[in-house]
């Protein structure tokens, strides 16, 4: 089997992830052993993992693994120095087994060695080794390697370039082969090539770009002998001739490999022991298959070796990627399960070690009393016997005879066939008081005596000595049938079976105790060693699972209402501004609260049928996730969330006002929801094939014929348009029944148009018809209204819009309602303008005319004018100057140039915010216009990917049917109202404990009710229990990933049981709070 790469491979390799990894950023690393790393890469809509084992393989990975709890060292300084950094390329080095990854255009470059015992080297741009995964001391042919050195790169495989292939360099390569053999011949060491092989391995060892598996399938392909003698091509040059060819050929599948930018794989495999080659029948015949294959061999190339031999079969990928991560991915999820399957196997033979034991515990009690009831009923047949065996043992110690002497006169009397020593057997135990001797049962007595009377028709024997006589032979065979009971000397033979008959019921006491407790004996062993294998199974990590790829909502808060629809909500302000950019089109409903934290969430209506009708349900769902993803979770006060049609979302703001990222304007009446209750459930939904799809029937309301949605009472939006047109709406409406009652017909359908909508009251209460007669329409509004005829005298009520910003911030649920006017929007602004700044200079300001001067200063004006009249600026200004006159001068003026340069850049900044500001209101307005015009034609932007995953919202299931092939497992957070259909769920409340401790506590309490005994139906034909499937997946899943669905902080979790149904079950009555809650799954926690 194929352990490590060879030179082809890593050329392979290397190209492909060149390919797929140069322009990604490493976004973590991390060690799965001591000899495997895991790299993560990612760019937007973009994420690879490259998985990394020193000395054996790299390739991008499609399967999860479990990480190490925390890295490294050597992974934490992989992660100081790269984490973030740019891949820029990915290259081998020369023709030698080394791939050079390039980070930041080589400011730092990192090398992965596939020879010997494998290294990772991290190097700078001067190729100074920055850390590495192991030391490597000098050895032959071998430059240290350790931090502080220079990476060396000139001693590897033709890293100045590849020569070229010409007849010289195969002449030479073949002297090399002949004269490496003749010298080992000359050291007398034994070939350890097989016979006919030296040719290419000789040419695999000196044309180095070229490894053995590709030089023997050249020459199958162009038909030259490999088992032809180096020496012999040597000499004959038309051989040589034809080697030079095979070798071009070679060279022609190396080229192929590097000319597109992946290359197909091979895996060879063979058929395991005890399977067919033929694939069972079923869909799952491809997997079955691939399953009863064992992998030996893989290549970026078909060998004609393999091909043309039948034993083997041949597996075609894509990509050279795909190929190595099937082949190792396959043998390591073969070890671990086998491992898994290993301690499971011992924990089952340690429980039934334990069975086995507490078994025959009770089974040596129950013979003790069988035992105990023959030793006494075998005294009881041979009371003469045993009284004659006491009566001589007591007679001898009574005469004060020495014990040992007794025994002796007894062993002595037993060779002489004395029938009282004969049944009493040695040892004596005078020291305990007791003798052994042998009985016969009851039975065999009876059996005795008969053949005792026949042979005293025939042999003369006294009646004396009838029962003790018979040949040695019968006496042996009599002892051996007989039963050996152990008799107290102090008692009679009578007392003596009393005792036996009272251990016989001591013994039967104990074992009903023994059989009483073992129940609870082996139910704590089970605890016990389930306890053990999930300890060892902690340790060992799970099966390989694929990773899944992720569907365009689940980067948001989603769920699917009990209706269908898909619900959509923004964690964070920008996630809702993106909702409303990209994914709030015509007939959609935008759903808030008037509450801090408050997401904007979306129901998604169907993009054919925008016109159709949300239910009341859908509504009060997704109202329901906007109060509870708010700060009401944290302060436990519900309250009521609104909806409005997608058109009355706006992000134009009004004059001379900003509206932040993820605050819009609500233009219009607000359709305000009964208060929800703050209830959350999480759930598990099942991705199902398409196949699978046809037996589930979604009750959308937009799936039902078009006939029938007529009769569907319209939406919020039509029903206004038609109160208030009147008569012009009536004379559009081409499919009423009757226009002269049309009008009646629209405002009773307004009325009750939902039961969610307030009452006609709290209209008339919510708007204010006064102000919107003082004002006309704000400019902008214009848009929403249903038909340019004049609306008729008494018909309906006065138009009236409602302006509303709606954001996360902290003022949010305030309404600012803005005057119905442009002009009265606009901020105010002034005549005046700010006065220049003075240029610095302090000159005296001029007297006003009219004005006397004061009393001395005309006189002292002439003095001066007299005293300085022939002096000129010049002068003056050097007078100044040797005086210091100037210093305060020069002062205010350095002053007063610094004001105005800060003034200048203050205005330069004012002037660029406000281009950016007018800039920014410009593309607004004009996305605005789009989206108006988008509304109003019903045209979608949205990707080709997003929106094929529209439609397959049937794949996903709360409960499978029997028959259905499970693909995937999805957790979801939603309203507990909306997780009606799931099979798996469970109801959370806003409490004090932390929702990733809540979320593992939930996944174990499924994992334990899938061990219990008759929850998994092992057929997956009882909807109400585990399905085999189900519990694979959701035991895959891993906790980190439901954390993130789940949009709250705190939490308690009420589970009344996770079995079957998945403990999705109400509230359950329970004492106890904080203690024990967590023990007790039926109790609130």
């Amino acid at each position: 089997m194929k352990q490590r790469f060879s030179s082809l491979d890593v050329k392979a390799i290397a190209h492909e992830l060149s390919t797929s990894l140069v322009s990604l950023r490493v976004s973590n690393i991390y060690d799965l052993s001591s000899k495997i790393l895991l790299f993560k890469f990612a760019k937007p809509e973009v994420k690879k993992q490259l998985l990394i084992e020193s000395g054996f393989r790299c390739h991008l990975t499609d399967f999860a693994r479990t990480t190490a709890a925390a890295p490294s060292v050597f992974v934490q300084k992989l992660r100081k120095a790269l984490k973030t950094r740019r891949v820029t390329a990915i290259s081998q080095i020369g023709t030698d087994r080394i791939i050079e990854f390039q980070f930041s255009d080589g400011l730092y470059r990192l090398y992965l060695e596939f020879f010997a015992g494998g290294n990772v080297i991290l190097t700078d741009k001067e190729l100074k080794i920055i850390t590495l995964l192991r030391n490597v001391p000098e050895g032959e042919g071998q430059e240290p390697q350790r931090a502080g050195l220079t990476y060396s790169l000139e001693n590897r495989m033709n890293y100045g370039g590849v020569p070229a292939l010409t007849r010289e360099r195969v002449r030479d390569a073949l002297q090399t082969t002949i004269q490496k053999a003749a010298a080992a011949a000359a050291k007398g060491k034994k070939p350890t090539k097989k016979p006919g092989d030296e040719l290419r391995r000789g040419l695999a060892t000196t044309i180095t770009e070229l490894p053995p598996i590709l030089v023997d399938h050249a020459m199958r392909v162009t038909g030259f002998d490999s088992t032809i003698q180096p020496s012999t091509v040597l000499e004959n040059e038309v051989l040589l001739d034809n080697l030079l060819q095979s070798l071009g050929e070679a060279l022609k599948v190396v080229q192929e490999v590097t000319n597109s930018d992946t290359c197909k794989g091979y895996i060879l495999a063979k058929t395991k022991p005890g399977f067919g080659n033929e694939p069972p029948d079923g869909t799952d015949g491809d997997q079955q298959k691939k399953d009863n294959l064992l992998y030996e061999d893989f290549h970026p190339f078909l060998p004609r070796q393999f091909e043309e031999d039948p034993s083997y079969t041949v597996l075609t990928f894509d990509n050279f990627n795909k190929t190595v991560d099937e082949f190792f991915s396959s043998l390591e999820g073969q070890k671990l399960e086998s491992r898994l399957t290993e301690r499971e196997a011992t924990a089952k033979r340690k429980l039934e070690a334990t069975k086995a034991e507490h078994a025959k515990r009770i089974e040596g009690l129950e013979a003790a009393q069988l035992l105990n009831i023959r030793k006494a009923n075998a005294i009881e047949a041979n009371v003469e016997r045993v009284q004659e065996a006491m009566d001589a043992v007591n007679g001898l110690i009574h005469q004060g005879m020495d014990w040992e002497d007794i025994g002796k006169l007894v062993e002595r009397e037993r060779r002489r066939n004395n029938p009282v020593a004969s049944i009493i057997v040695p040892p004596l135990k005078l020291h305990e008081n007791t003798i052994t001797v042998l009985l016969g049962e009851a039975e065999e007595e009876e059996e005795e005596d008969e053949e005792e009377n026949d042979a005293s028709d025939t042999d003369s024997v006294s009646s004396d000595d009838s029962g003790y006589g018979g040949t040695e032979a019968s006496a042996r065979k009599a002892r051996e049938n007989r039963l050996a009971v152990d008799i107290d000397l102090s008692l009679s033979p009578y007392a003596n079976a009393r005792e036996y008959y009272g251990e016989r019921k001591i013994a039967a006491v104990k074992a009903q105790k023994t059989i009483q407790q073992s129940e609870t004996a082996l139910k704590n062993a089970e605890q016990k060693i389930a306890a053990e294998l999930k300890k060892g199974l902690k340790q060992e990590k799970p099966v390989l699972q694929p990773i899944r790829k992720q569907f365009w909502f689940e980067k948001f808060i989603w769920f699917i209402s009990s209706d269908g629809y898909l619900v959509l909500g923004g964690k964070d302000a920008q996630q809702n501004e993106v909702l409303y950019r990209r994914y709030l089109k015509k007939g959609d409903v935008y759903v808030h609260a008037d509450l801090h934290g408050a997401p904007s969430v979306v129901i998604k209506n169907s993009p054919s049928t925008p016109d159709a009708p949300i239910p009341p349900s859908t509504l009060s769902q997704a109202g329901s996730l906007a109060v509870c993803a708010s700060s009401a979770w944290d302060s436990k006060a519900g309250m009521g969330a609104w909806w409005v049609n997608a058109d009355q979302v706006s992000k134009s703001a009004p004059t001379g006002e900003f509206l932040g990222t993820g605050s819009f304007m609500i233009r219009g009446k607000k359709n305000f929801l009964p208060p929800a209750q703050l209830i959350l459930g999480l759930g598990l939904m099942f991705r199902i094939s398409e196949e699978s799809k046809a037996k589930h029937v979604k009750h959308r309301l937009y799936d039902v014929p078009e006939s029938l949605l007529s009769k569907k009472p319209p939406t919020a939006a039509s029903g206004k348009a038609s109160a208030d047109t009147g008569e012009g709406a009536n004379a559009d409406d081409d499919e009423s029944d009757s226009d002269d009652s049309a009008i009646d017909v629209e405002e009773t359908a307004e009325s009750r148009e939902n039961p969610l909508q307030p009452t006609g009251q709290r209209d008339d209460d919510y708007e204010s018809p006064e102000r919107t007669e003082e004002s006309p329409p704000i400019q902008g509004v214009s848009s929403l209204a249903i038909s340019d005829e004049p609306s008729t005298s008494g018909a309906a009520e006065p138009t009236q819009t409602e302006i509303t910003e709606v954001g996360d911030e902290e003022d949010e649920g305030e309404e600012i309602q803005q005057p119905a006017t442009e002009t009265d929007s606009a901020p105010l602004t002034t005549a005046t303008s700010p006065a220049p700044e003075s240029s610095g200079k302090s000159t005296p300001q001029p007297q006003k005319k009219g004005q006397q001067p004061k009393r001395g200063q005309r006189g002292k004006a002439k003095k001066i004018a007299a005293k300085y009249k022939d002096q000129d600026e010049e002068d003056r200004a050097a007078i100044e100057a040797l005086i210091g006159a100037t210093a305060g001068k020069q002062k205010a003026e350095a002053e007063a140039k610094a004001k105005a340069e800060r003034e200048a850049q203050r205005a330069a900044t004012l002037e660029r915010r406000r281009a950016q500001h007018q800039r920014q209101q410009r593309e607004t307005a004009e996305h605005e216009e789009v989206r108006k015009m988008m509304l109003e034609e019903g045209i979608e932007t949205l990707d080709a990917e997003e929106a094929a995953s529209l439609t397959p919202l049937d794949s996903l299931v709360g409960t499978p049917l029997p028959g259905d092939e499970i693909l995937e497992v999805i957790a979801v957070c939603a309203p507990y109202s909306a997780l009606g259909r799931c099979k798996y769920k469970v109801k959370m409340q806003p409490g004090a404990q932390k929702k990733g401790k809540a979320v593992k506590e939930i996944l174990e309490a499924w994992k334990a009710a899938s061990t219990k005994k008759g929850v998994v139906d092992e057929k997956s034909e009882d909807k109400e229990k585990m399905w085999p499937r189900e519990v694979e997946l959701f035991k895959a899943l891993k906790p980190e990933e439901v954390i993130n669905v789940v949009p709250v902080g705190k939490v308690r979790v009420m589970m009344s049981g996770a079995g079957g149904g998945g403990g999705g079950g109400g509230d359950s009555k329970g004492k106890g709070g904080s203690k024990g809650g967590n023990a007790n799954r039926g109790k609130k926690r």
